[in-house]
């Protein structure tokens, strides 16, 4: 299984839309749990790593700070 490699402030596209009508949100902190904040609306959501993976679908930008 291929896992997509991501890090702290990368902005990544979900399979489904935000309410609000974004698909891009920024990755704000890393652990067991995932919280991504909705570049549309400012909200974060906090989910389970292994259903982040599920449901992510690509990586649009890197951090620089790497």
């Amino acid at each position: 299984m291929d896992k997509k490699q991501f890090s702290l402030n990368d902005i990544v596209e979900m399979k489904k839309q935000h309410p609000c009508g974004e698909n891009k949100w920024r990755i704000i902190r890393m652990g067991m749990d995932i919280r991504i904040k909705c570049l549309g609306c400012d909200r974060s959501v906090l989910i389970p790593r292994n259903e982040f993976q599920k449901k992510l679908k690509k990586i649009i930008e890197k951090s620089e700070k790497e």
